[in-house]
């Protein structure tokens, strides 16, 4: 069971080659428009010579009736547990096992030092730590390779094994894997990706001096790390302790980061670390920020304004705000319009299945049509301006057709210890 990404992964180091086993399907879920492919024979290698059907996840009891399953692997992330644990009774009701791998058994040993960025929730802010991390890196005369969590959703052979080092790299790319690789091309950082991670990791250790772990929702990293860092959210109090599987992230990590100080509640802070003290009392504690920035912020006051917040941590990270509300209720703006009522197509059916997104649009474009409908429902949306808060500047992959600003957010360290004497330690030992 997986969402184009951790599924692929599990089956290539634990099942391609294993004849004690069987597998006889995947089924998808979270990720729009990934079910209904093959998991090409190239990638499933000789046991599998046509190849593995991907169905959706709501043909699951019939695929365990019809096909006599045995054993069913949960192999995706950023899910609480009450969410697992139904599949678990769904599974075991239909006579099957129910199943999760560990880390040891689908983390890969690199030759060269690891350091993995990890969370507990989508959207904590772990993409800005990693570009935090990799500057640091650099400064110290490094050579940083970023190995980012998979993407999986377009053609899975030509995705075996990516590289990204320009702009001109993401050509064919949706928002979401735009979101993530722009800003670290932007710094002057490669990023390799895809879906044989085998592949993936040797190309990033031909030019890396140190591989850097991008996870992705709230994943473990796939890449066995010698330093583990995981970040926290003070907006999402607890939350460390109610998904899966954050939770393992934060009993794992080396060194916490809290982030958000700079807006989070002081008594939210404290339950982070009252967790912190109980669950993983021995990982140094590093605070962030992560300021906002508008390229005109006079524009928004007084504004009737359309705020697009990035997908994932509106979506998957149940998040009811991003930093672009942020930025409208700072300077001023009169009115967070509700896109609902002029959304189309597959954007349409997002925002009704997910009834706790209110006044904002999240940036979803995982294929051509899904980023017309977006472009759609933005100007279909009667507003004075649109604040675009995602990581990259939708401007280039949409004609918007109102006036528009941008804003940006990067971590900055609060305080000691800081991310960098940590990491020269590191290094140095």
């Amino acid at each position: 069971m997986g969402a184009g990404g951790r599924d692929f992964h599990n089956f290539n180091l634990c099942f391609r080659n294993n004849p004690d086993y069987e597998v006889v399907a995947f089924t998808a879920a979270q990720i729009p428009f990934i079910e209904h492919r093959i998991y090409p024979p190239e990638l499933g290698g000789p046991l599998y010579p046509k190849g593995i059907q991907i169905f959706p996840e709501e043909e699951l009891s019939a695929l365990i009736r019809d096909k006599e399953i045995d054993e069913v692997v949960f192999s995706y992330s950023d899910v609480s547990y009450e969410y697992v644990m139904h599949r678990a009774s769904l599974v075991n009701s239909l006579g099957a096992r129910f199943s999760l791998l560990g880390p040891d058994a689908t983390m890969i040993k690199s030759s060269k030092l690891v350091i993995s960025v990890c969370a507990v929730r989508t959207g904590c802010g772990k993409s800005g730590v990693t570009r935090l991390i990799c500057r640091i890196l650099k400064e110290m005369g490094k050579k940083v390779g970023v190995v980012r969590h998979p993407m999986a959703y377009r053609d899975l052979l030509e995705q075996r094994a990516q590289r990204f080092s320009s702009n001109d790299d993401l050509k064919g790319c949706t928002i979401e894997e735009r979101e993530e690789f722009e800003p670290l091309i932007e710094a002057g950082v490669i990023v390799y990706a895809g879906v044989d991670y085998s592949d993936v990791l040797r190309e990033a250790e031909k030019e890396g001096d140190i591989i850097v772990w991008d996870g992705g929702n709230n994943d473990l990293p796939f890449i066995k790390p010698d330093l583990e860092i995981v970040v926290l959210d003070p907006h999402r109090p607890g939350h460390e302790l109610l998904y899966y599987p954050g939770e393992a992230n934060f009993r794992r990590a080396d060194c916490l980061i809290i982030n958000k100080m700079d807006t989070a509640k002081s008594e939210d802070v404290q339950v982070v670390l009252k967790n912190i003290k109980e669950f993983n009392p021995y990982a140094k504690v590093v605070y962030t920020s992560s300021p906002i920035s508008v390229e005109d912020g006079e524009a928004i006051n007084g504004k009737r304004v359309l705020v697009v917040e990035d997908g994932p941590t509106v979506i998957h990270g149940g998040m009811t705000y991003g930093a672009g509300v942020l930025a409208a209720r700072r300077f001023g703006a009169k009115e967070l319009v509700d896109p609902g009522p002029h959304a189309v197509g597959s954007i349409k059916e997002a925002l009704e299945q997910y009834p706790g997104i209110w006044n904002l649009l999240p940036a979803m474009g995982y294929g051509d049509q899904q980023i017309r409908d977006l472009g759609d429902t933005i100007n279909n949306t009667p507003c004075d301006i649109v604040i675009i808060a995602t990581p990259v500047d939708l401007r280039r992959i949409i004609s918007i057709k109102r006036p528009s600003v941008r804003v940006r957010y990067e971590v900055e360290e609060m305080g000691m210890p800081n991310l960098r004497d940590l990491i020269e330690e590191f290094i140095k030992g």
